[in-house]
């Protein structure tokens, strides 16, 4: 009798151990899961921002990276079409204001090619001794307009122009390798900047 009663305590005990601790080893093999789910998701996440980041930089990098090369190629072949277009526009507008634009392109630009020549001369730089035909196209084009057709096209023209060209001297004037190159996108911007105020605000004037 007493022996029975010994083995019904044991096993009363065996079993109340076994329930005490089988909901722990459940919680604990949940929560372990649990927290590895979320380590996956905020991996996973993180490498969704980096993406997201890596193609912002990407394309920030290709509208402001132009090498210092390629910056002094497009600025040279701008530079020149700004000219022949300028005389194009003071000889065939008949806005007077377009015409005195254009007159003020000839003169400026010429300063500013020079500069350029120079800076090339020093560094052994080869420049474009014309322009491309991308810029022969466009000539052509206002070469085939006259009129109030004409105005309004080359003063569109040189609104599209000038937006560029800001752009990329301010990064040149703030990010060019070569400092001499630096000293001239700096000094050519403040031109640059009242050419794109003035023809504006011939634009506005026409509409």
């Amino acid at each position: 009798m007493d022996r029975s009663l010994l083995y019904a305590a044991a096993m009363a005990i065996v079993t109340g151990f076994a329930l005490a601790c089988g909901p722990s080893n459940t919680n604990v093999n949940v929560t372990t899961n649990a927290n590895r789910s979320n380590a996956n998701s905020g991996s996973t996440l993180g490498n969704a921002a980096n993406s997201v980041s890596n193609t912002v930089s990407n394309a920030a990098s290709s509208v402001t990276g132009t090498s210092d090369s390629s910056f002094v190629n497009e600025a040279a072949i701008g530079g020149m079409s700004e000219v022949e277009l300028g005389r194009l526009a003071s000889t065939k507008a008949t806005n007077p204001e377009v015409k005195k634009f254009g007159q003020m392109m000839v003169t400026d630009h010429t300063a500013a090619n020079n500069d350029l020549k120079a800076l090339a001369a020093k560094k052994n730089w080869t420049l474009p001794t014309d322009v491309d035909s991308k810029h022969k196209s466009t000539m052509d084009d206002l070469k085939a307009k006259n009129g109030a057709d004409f105005d309004k096209a080359y003063v569109q023209e040189m609104v599209d122009d000038h937006e560029e060209d800001v752009k990329a001297f301010e990064d040149k004037a703030n990010n060019a390798t070569d400092p001499d190159l630096k000293a001239f996108a700096q000094k050519t911007l403040p031109t640059l900047r009242k050419h794109l105020d003035a023809i504006k605000d011939i634009q506005a004037k026409m509409k």
